[in-house]
Order: C-alpha cells, then sequence, then structure tokens
C-alpha cells in the first residue's frame, strides 16, 4: 500500500492487520453473522406487512416480481456498503463523506434525509392500534374518543423502544438477540397461519408472481409503486446502516475501531472517530475473503432470502383472507385477517394474529428508531470533531431523547398511519439512488485494487442508482401533478 495513501476528506485512517475470522462451519456462522437479522426485523413490518399485502390485494400477485427486482438491487447495494466497511472498519456514511465536498455537504444531507424518513414513528402508532384491537376486540375509532387512549399506548410503545436502546452494553448486540427472538416467533406463526389457511394451489400462484416479471397495471398507483419496491428491502437509510451495525459486530476491521453502548450500561468499549485498514498481503487478504463470506451469508441467506419469505408469508394470507373488493390499508388488512381466522378456526386467532402484528410492527420500529439515531451520531462522531469531547454513547443518548420528543410531538399531530408511512417510502428511493453512485465511486477509489468490486457488481450499482431515480421522479411527478 502506498505510504501516502488517498484518504479524502476526513482524517487518515491507522493501519492495523486484519483480524483473523472463525473458520466457517455450521456453528462459526451462526455465531458469527447478526447484522442482517437487524436489518430483517428492521424491514418486516413496512413493506412486508403493510405495503406488500396492500400492493398485491389491490393488484394481484403478478405484481410481486417488483418486490424481488428491489431487494436484489438492495441485496447488491448493502454487500457493496459492507465491502467498504471491512476494508476500513468504518460505516460506509462515514466513507461517503470522505468524498468532496466533504462531511459538512454529505453529512448534513444524510441527516436531513434520515430525519425526514425515519423521525416519524409510524410504526409505534400502527403497534399502538394492534394492541388496542387486541384488547378491546375491535379496530380504534381514530377520530373520536379512541383517539387518545391509542395516542397513549404509542407514547408508552416510543418510551420502551428509548429504554430497550440505552440498556444494551452493545446495542448491536442486544439489537440482534431481540431480533432474533422476533424474527423466529414472526416466521413461525406465519407459517403455521398459511398452512391452515391457504390451499397449495394459491402457494403456487403467489410464487409465480416473485418468479415471472409481468406488465404493471395500467391504472398503477406510481407513489405506491416506489414505496412497494423500496420497502418490500429495507427501503433506504436501513441499506446504509448495516455497515454500522457490522462495524460494531466487528466484522472484518471493525473489530478494531469499537461499538457504540446503551447509556445505562456500563463497561463497553469506546468508539474511535477514525477507521483501521490493512495493507494487501496475502494474509490480509485470505482473511478478508473469509470476512466476506460471512457478510454474502449474513445479507444472502438471512436478509435477502427473509425479506422474500416474509414478503411471501405476508402477502399468500391476504390474497386468500381479504377480499379484492375490501379496501383495508395498513393494519386495518392484520385485523381482518385476525378476525377471519377467529371466526374459522379458533377465537385464540385473534391474539395470536394480532399480537404476531405487533411484533413485525415494534420489530420494525425499534430498528428504525436505532439505524435513525446510529446514522445521525456516527455522522456527527466523525464529520464534527468538536462533538468528539462527548462519548460516542452519550452522543448516541442525546440524540435518541431528540428523537423521542419529536415523535411525540409528530404521533399528536398526524395519526394516519399509512400517511405516515408513505413519508418513509417516498424517501427510501432517493436514498438508494444518491447511495449506490457514492458507494460506487468510495469503493474504485479508497479500495485496494485487489479487494475492489468486479465489473459486474459496478454495474449492478449503476443499475440500482438509475432503477431508483426513475422511481423517485416518477413518484415526486405524479405527487405534483395530482396535487
Amino acid at each position: 500500500m502506498r505510504e501516502h495513501r488517498d484518504h479524502g476528506c476526513l482524517p487518515d485512517w491507522r493501519t492495523e492487520e486484519m483480524p483473523e475470522p472463525l473458520p466457517i462451519t455450521t456453528r462459526n456462522v451462526l455465531k458469527t453473522i447478526g447484522p442482517g437479522a437487524i436489518l430483517l426485523a428492521g424491514s418486516i413490518g413496512g413493506g412486508e406487512w403493510i405495503v406488500g399485502p396492500m400492493t398485491a390485494v389491490k393488484y394481484g400477485p403478478g405484481i410481486l416480481w417488483v418486490a424481488t427486482a428491489g431487494i436484489l438491487l438492495q441485496w447488491l447495494f448493502n454487500m457493496e456498503a459492507i465491502r467498504y466497511t471491512l476494508y476500513t472498519g468504518e460505516p460506509v456514511l462515514t466513507g461517503i463523506m470522505r468524498l468532496r465536498p466533504g462531511a459538512k455537504v454529505w453529512g448534513a444531507l444524510y441527516i436531513v434525509l434520515g430525519i425526514l424518513q425515519l423521525a416519524t414513528p409510524a410504526l409505534a402508532l400502527g403497534c399502538a392500534s394492534v394492541l388496542f384491537a387486541a384488547g378491546s376486540n375491535g379496530l380504534p375509532d381514530a377520530s373520536g374518543a379512541d383517539r387518545g387512549t391509542v395516542m397513549w399506548i404509542s407514547y408508552a410503545v416510543l418510551g420502551l423502544t428509548v429504554l430497550l436502546l440505552l440498556s444494551g452494553k452493545s446495542i448491536e448486540r442486544m439489537l440482534e438477540r431481540l431480533s432474533w427472538a422476533m424474527v423466529i416467533f414472526i416466521f413461525a406463526f406465519l407459517t403455521l397461519a398459511n398452512i391452515l389457511f391457504v390451499p397449495f394451489a394459491s402457494w403456487i400462484q403467489t410464487a409465480k408472481g416473485f418468479l415471472i416479471p409481468s406488465r404493471l397495471p395500467e391504472n398503477m398507483d406510481i407513489v405506491l409503486l416506489g414505496v412497494f419496491a423500496a420497502t418490500a428491502g429495507s427501503g433506504g437509510l436501513g441499506n446504509l446502516a448495516i455497515s454500522n451495525w457490522c462495524r460494531d459486530k466487528g466484522f472484518g476491521m471493525g473489530r478494531w475501531v469499537g461499538s457504540i453502548g446503551g447509556i445505562l450500561a456500563e463497561g463497553h468499549t469506546e468508539l474511535s472517530s477514525t477507521g483501521c485498514v490493512f495493507r494487501a498481503t496475502k494474509e490480509n487478504l485470505r482473511r478478508w475473503s473469509i470476512w466476506w463470506k460471512y457478510s454474502l451469508i449474513d445479507q444472502t441467506a438471512l436478509w435477502a432470502f427473509g425479506c422474500v419469505v416474509g414478503m411471501f408469508l405476508n402477502v399468500n394470507l391476504a390474497l386468500q383472507i381479504v377480499p379484492v373488493d375490501k379496501q383495508l390499508t395498513g393494519y386495518e388488512a392484520g385485523t381482518f385477517q385476525a378476525q377471519f381466522m377467529a371466526e374459522r378456526l379458533w377465537s385464540g386467532f385473534w391474539f395470536l394474529a394480532l399480537f404476531n402484528g405487533f411484533w413485525i410492527l415494534f420489530s420494525t420500529q425499534l430498528g428504525n428508531m436505532d439505524c435513525l439515531t446510529r446514522v445521525v451520531s456516527d455522522v456527527c462522531w466523525s464529520g464534527w470533531p468538536k462533538l468528539q469531547k462527548l462519548t460516542s454513547s452519550r452522543l448516541y443518548a442525546r440524540w435518541l431523547m431528540v428523537f423521542l420528543v419529536w415523535g411525540v410531538v409528530a404521533l399528536t399531530i398526524g395519526d394516519n398511519v399509512v400517511a405516515l408511512f408513505k413519508i418513509l417510502g417516498l424517501l427510501a428511493s432517493p436514498i438508494l439512488a444518491i447511495g449506490a453512485l457514492q458507494i460506487l465511486l468510495l469503493n474504485r477509489r479508497f479500495l485496494p485494487k485487489e479487494i475492489q468490486p468486479p465489473v459486474w457488481r459496478q454495474l449492478g450499482l449503476i443499475l440500482c442508482c438509475m432503477t431508483f431515480t426513475a422511481l423517485s421522479a416518477a413518484s415526486f411527478y405524479d405527487l405534483l401533478t395530482k396535487n
């Protein structure tokens, strides 16, 4: 490696040896992977439980190939973000701030986009509505006497989210354990419900929708199409944050950088503001290739496959249960399914189905809250040296309190879960479009040639950029011309 290397607009990296990964065995894979579980748990509540069933019921299973395409493009995006982190130990957003014109522009841009996308806690309101329905055996009257009760439940959900995020010695490890538990419960229940209520012929028909591209419906809602493609995966900021969780998990050179700990916990390691790279020696490259395989397993077998299965199970159930002429949106579709299962088979399905819906939405709210706070804190930590007089944990905690206060205000002002969720979906495509191009530039500029992405992956990032740019332009044009 060159002595005077190009490190862009931030301080130069330290140099260390690439940490030796565990040999790849089944036991070690289960021990090592985990960031994909956090990302999956944060993905399943929006696209899979809200937008996916709503879109499929409205337009039929032939639209589901859009979800497959969105997940594949985001899988490539995620892997290339992780590529940078394996080499530097830095989140990819820190790398983006190394590009001109530097942190004051790129850091500020992503903070604004992240706040606009995730600061409004739509899923906390969804959680509250589902809990209310489970306890009262009916949907809440959002404009009537039930509104106050639902609001207080949503505030409690936000409070629980914040408490959990302040409590882990390593927030990533705490999130990982919770995510594994929630994902296992959600998938087990959905699989059982599909086996009991959906004929096998419908399974085949739904699966064809994921695999066989077809023409888009002539009356397709363009905004819904963009939201569906983005939230079928992780929807923008989460795709960038996967590199933050990989850093905190200790993937590759992240082992030397540290992690963010909960301020209520003790004994966590301090986070370095600058990354750490390795020399491209034969031994380091051998270790890097093993870390890359672990990352592939984490993002392919856990995250991408989990997104497809989660979307399939939710949509397959909705297509069988929800009538086409039943114009249900958001959590109402889940409540309708719970009522259907309770009436057809066992009354206990009412609570079980809604409890499953709560876990789906809560896992996403928890992941979104950490994602936003983590990204903003990391950007400030690396891009604004004056803030480093605080510990990274205190900086994280302060931003978390800011977002808690805003969340309470936002829920009080707006109480339509679908309208709030569209904010998340609309901004996901621009983040993916801009981020894909910047990751391409980043990996070509700063990584040694030995580990730079092959041509097909570079072309894939360009395709990702073009696809989500087109969806962004079409969605915003559609909004402007209709209003």
